[in-house]
């Protein structure tokens, strides 16, 4: 790169952080939420893939990008390109733009911003960190699944696995995912910044600069987080455009400055991020992750964590009912790992949730703005409204959905099933307003399947096993469909105006409710006027109440009883 060109605005103190207290993290939200497994966009060379793109788009005056030329620009379908502008909505920092702000039928008229959509692209290629794997093969032989043809090369943990293996000391903390993220920017910002530079009129291509707007772009990957606050505008934070006037536009700065200061951020915050990881590993005092706290193995003792910018972890919950409410959360994103034999409630407004590793349980989401993550769970029942679900590496699970764009199937999945919402709580429709579900659009029976391999793993996988399309999800007959009853932990208060399910039902799923509604006041009726003396009709009483107790204790559902009354 050149020399940098002294921006003309800018009088700031040149030190890497304007404030002790105010550090470079990456954006978790585009590398936990934002990957799509679809080969063709995995770019070996994504600055040579990408300028092309750049190029094409660049003398538009929108600078946004709709799904249509998008496929022509990359060759894909128009499915997967509508898919990149849906996705690309659910992770972007700007809860203004239009694309987020977009109703479905608006997508393709809105478009993307140009910029955004060369960053998302871009990280197409980002590797995830590897789990810790278990040193005693023995320990985890019962390698799941089990019955699959590529065993040996996926990175799934059955949820046996995890139990075994303490899901803590094995999967990767928030810190080493943040050093990991953090590698990979320091790595690539010079690639990063090309795409998003201009060159100067009348110099040489070399001399590449960045306007103020296409810095602030940089904060589709990374934030500045100032103490005790979440977030930090990058341009307040950058000595170049920090006293820029208002009134009047900043001037360019060379990317070559701009580079350096980046580069010099995110050396201190991997620093800092890395010395917090050798104190947990050498069980240092004070070496705890504070931006990682975990829930205790006790329902009772699970807990949101300090930080609001880090999600709530609610973990090792066993054989046990636990509810969440809005109140008892401080941040927008929830993750539930290693959970099993229960039934989980978070009742709550969320942007993001995650599910891992759970296995024999219910968990009740209550309304999710941006996508949910299903991955490595068994035998487990999820019932949700929300943006989107994405389903990964999962066997024998039932999802319910009220999702207003198209379920995602990746990975080795089994005997996976979706059915239309079943239930609701009374600040249910409070709640998706909030977040910007809407109730008239319901996509649960459109599911996409996409690869059975993930290639942003970090294993290497045999020839030819990159192009197979994962197992699809099978709808769940009207015959087995029924409502779920959610506890009413709030009678007698005026919480919330929610009374049904605000999902409207398909034909073939009333009917069958309604039938079954029918076939049991018509058992209800036969039972109170069967000709029978009092004495056979109370010996017929305690039989139903005996055959009802044997499923409350076969089912488990008795400890859901248990938990209600020392609520």
């Amino acid at each position: 790169m050149t020399d940098p060109i002294e921006p003309t605005t800018s009088t700031s103190d040149p030190n890497p952080n304007s404030s002790p207290t105010t550090l470079l993290h990456p954006r978790r939200d585009p590398f936990e939420h934002g990957l799509l497994p679809i080969q063709k966009l995995i770019f070996t060379d994504p600055v040579q893939a990408l300028t092309p793109l750049k190029q094409k788009f660049a003398s538009s005056l929108t600078h946004r990008v709709d799904s249509a030329a998008l496929a022509d620009a990359l060759q894909i379908s128009l499915d997967h390109a509508r898919l990149i502008l849906d996705t690309l909505a659910l992770v972007l920092h700007s809860e203004s733009d239009p694309l987020v702000t977009a109703k479905p039928d608006d997508v393709d008229s809105v478009g993307a911003d140009l910029r955004d959509l060369i960053l998302f692209l871009y990280i197409q290629s980002y590797k995830k960190l590897l789990p810790r794997f278990h040193k005693d093969s023995a320990a985890v032989a019962d390698v799941w699944p089990s019955t699959s043809a590529f065993d040996g090369y996926l990175s799934a943990l059955s949820p046996l696995q995890l139990v075994r293996c303490n899901t803590r000391r094995f999967m990767p903390s928030q810190a080493d995912e943040e050093a990991h993220q953090l590698s990979y920017l320091q790595k690539h910002l010079a690639n990063i910044l090309s795409l998003l530079s201009e060159s100067v009129e009348g110099e040489d291509k070399e001399s590449l600069v960045l306007t103020m707007d296409g810095f602030e772009h940089l904060g589709f990957l990374i934030q500045f987080v100032d103490k005790g606050s979440e977030g930090v505008p990058l341009s307040q934070v950058a000595p170049f455009f920090a006293n820029s006037d208002p009134d009047m536009p900043a001037a360019p700065v060379a990317v070559a400055q701009v580079h350096d200061w980046l580069l010099q951020n995110i050396a201190s915050s991997l620093e800092l991020v890395t010395e917090k990881i050798s104190a947990k590993e050498n069980g240092a005092p004070g070496g705890s992750d504070q931006d990682v706290a975990m829930a205790d193995a006790s329902p009772s003792l699970a807990k949101a964590s300090p930080s609001s910018r880090s999600p709530c972890f609610i973990e090792g919950v066993s054989k046990s009912s636990y509810l969440k409410q809005a109140s008892d959360l401080k941040s927008s994103s929830v993750k539930v790992i290693n959970c099993h034999d229960s039934v989980i409630y978070i009742l709550a407004p969320l942007k993001y949730a995650t599910i891992y590793g759970c296995s024999d349980a219910t968990i009740v989401l209550g309304a999710v703005g941006k996508t949910v993550r299903v991955e490595h769970c068994e035998r487990v029942h999820v019932i949700m409204a929300a943006k989107r679900v994405c389903v990964a590496n999962c066997r024998e699970c039932v999802f319910f959905l009220g999702v207003n764009q198209r379920p995602l199937i990746v990975g080795d999945n089994h005997k996976i099933q979706v059915a239309p919402y079943n239930t609701f709580y009374s600040q249910l429709e409070e709640h998706m307003a909030g977040v910007g579900i809407e109730a008239t659009v319901n996509r649960w029976d459109e599911p996409l399947a996409l690869g059975m391999i993930d290639p942003h793993s970090s294993l290497s996988h045999p020839a030819g096993v990159s192009d197979a399309q994962a197992e699809s999800a099978a709808r769940l007959g009207p015959d087995q469909f029924s409502n779920f009853l959610i506890p009413n932990w709030f009678e007698g208060e005026s919480v919330g105006s929610t009374k049904d399910n605000p999902f409207p039902l398909p034909e073939a799923y009333l009917t069958s409710q309604q039938r079954n509604q029918k076939n049991l006041g018509e058992i209800k009726q036969i039972l109170r006027e069967a000709p029978l003396e009092e004495n056979r009709k109370r010996e017929l009483s305690c039989a139903l109440h005996v055959y009802f107790k044997d499923w409350l204790y076969a089912s488990g559902n008795i400890r859901q009883l248990y938990c209600l009354q020392g609520e």
